[in-house]
C-alpha cells in the first residue's frame, strides 16, 4: 500500500511534463494589390504584386508546456508571393522569414536560437512608424533597415518579461568566420515603455564589417529613439537614428533607379514624424513625413511625405490605399517601395487588398 501511494505520488508530481500539452498553429497573411511606381531610369511601372502592406507568408508556430511555467516555442515563417506562386527571395531560403526555437518562462523571459528579425528593426516597426513598414509610405524606404538590420541569421536573442510596462531584448548574432570571433558578428538591443496611451522605446544596433581576409572594414552604429502617443482621435509617432559607420546605412535598393552611381552613406541621421487616426467604426488615415540628412560631403539627403488608409472589412480581412513620394537632392538615389519590394522610382501608389487567417 505505501508503495503504490508513493508511486502515485511521483506520478502525480511529474504529469505535467511527463504528459505536457504541445500546439502548433498554421497561419498566414495574404496581401495583393495593384502598385503603380513612377520617376524610375527605366521607366513607368504598373503591376499587380504581392505583399504592398504585410508581406505574404506562411507560418508554423507552436508551444509545449514544459510545466512550472516554462514552454519549449518554435516559429518556421515562409515568405510568398501571391501574385505568382513563388517565395519571395532568391537566396534558396525556404523559412527566408523567421526560423527559431527556444524557450519562455513566465517570470524569466524567452530564449530564443536561429534567424530572427533584430531589436532596432523591431523598434522602428512597432513603436516609430505609423505604415509599421508596410504601404509606399513604409519607413524601410528612407530609414536603415535593409538587409542586416531587419533580421539575423545565427542569432541568440532574449527577451524579457513584460515587468510593470518595461520589456527589454537582447540580440546576439555569431559572425561564424574562421578564427575570428568577431568578424561579421552583430550585436543589438532594446528598452521599453508601453503603458496607456504612452509607448517609447529606444534600440541600438552594432555590426562588424571585417571578414577573415579583411580586418580594418570596421564598425557600424545605429542607435534609435522611437515613440507614439494615442490621443483617441489621433496617434500620434515620431523616430529618430543616428547611423555612423560602414554598413549603417545599406540601401533598401540595391538597383540602379536613377540612372547613375549612388552609395550608402557612413554618416546619416533618419528623422521621422507621423499620426494614424480613426475614420469611423473601421477605418484608418496613416501619414508620415520622413527626412533622411547625409552628414558627409555629398550631403545627399531625401524627403518622403506619404499618405494611406486602410479600411477593416471584417477582423481579417481589409483593403488598403496609399501612395508616398520621395525628393532626392544632391545626386541621392532612394525609392518608394513598400513592405515586400524596394520600388523602382522615386513616386509610388497601392491598391490592394490583405486577409490574415
Amino acid at each position: 500500500m505505501k508503495k503504490s501511494l508513493i508511486a502515485i505520488a511521483v506520478l502525480a508530481a511529474t504529469s505535467s511534463a511527463a504528459f505536457a500539452q504541445s500546439n502548433v498553429t498554421i497561419y498566414g497573411i495574404l496581401d495583393a494589390g495593384i502598385v503603380s511606381e513612377r520617376g524610375g531610369a527605366v521607366g513607368n511601372t504598373t503591376k499587380v504584386t504581392s505583399g504592398a502592406a504585410s508581406a505574404s507568408r506562411l507560418g508554423f508556430k507552436g508551444t509545449e508546456d514544459l510545466g512550472g511555467g516554462l514552454s519549449a516555442v518554435f516559429k518556421l515563417e515562409a515568405g510568398v508571393k501571391i501574385d505568382d506562386g513563388t517565395l519571395d527571395n532568391t537566396a534558396n531560403r525556404l523559412f527566408n522569414r523567421e526560423a527559431y526555437v527556444g524557450l519562455s518562462s513566465k517570470t524569466a523571459g524567452t530564449l530564443t536560437l536561429g534567424r530572427q528579425y533584430t531589436p532596432y528593426y523591431e523598434t522602428l516597426r512597432d513603436v516609430g512608424d505609423p505604415f509599421a513598414m508596410g504601404y509606399a509610405g513604409t519607413a524601410k524606404n528612407l530609414f536603415p533597415v535593409a538587409s542586416y538590420m531587419t533580421r539575423n541569421d545565427n542569432a541568440v536573442v532574449y527577451k524579457t518579461p513584460n515587468l510593470s510596462g518595461f520589456t527589454g531584448a537582447v540580440s546576439y548574432s555569431l559572425g561564424e568566420q574562421a578564427g575570428d570571433a568577431s568578424a561579421q558578428r552583430q550585436i543589438g538591443g532594446s528598452l521599453g515603455y508601453n503603458n496607456g496611451p504612452l509607448n517609447v522605446a529606444v534600440a541600438y544596433n552594432s555590426k562588424n564589417n571585417d571578414t577573415t581576409t579583411l580586418k580594418t572594414a570596421g564598425v557600424g552604429h545605429n542607435a534609435l529613439i522611437a515613440a507614439n502617443y494615442d490621443f483617441q482621435v489621433v496617434k500620434v509617432y515620431g523616430a529618430y537614428s543616428k547611423d555612423k559607420g560602414l554598413g549603417s546605412a545599406p540601401l533598401n535598393s540595391t538597383t540602379n533607379a536613377f540612372g547613375y552611381t549612388f552609395a550608402p552613406s557612413t554618416d546619416s541621421s533618419d528623422a521621422l514624424i507621423g499620426l494614424t487616426a480613426p475614420v469611423g467604426a473601421a477605418g484608418t488615415v496613416m501619414a508620415s513625413f520622413i527626412r533622411k540628412n547625409d552628414k558627409e560631403v555629398a550631403n545627399r539627403d531625401a524627403d518622403q511625405w506619404a499618405i494611406g488608409y486602410s479600411y477593416a472589412l471584417s477582423k481579417r480581412t481589409s483593403t488598403y490605399v496609399a501612395y508616398a513620394k520621395i525628393k532626392n537632392k544632391n545626386g541621392a538615389g532612394y525609392t518608394v517601395g513598400n513592405n515586400t519590394e524596394a520600388g523602382s522610382g522615386d513616386k509610388a501608389f497601392n491598391l490592394g487588398l490583405k486577409h490574415s487567417f
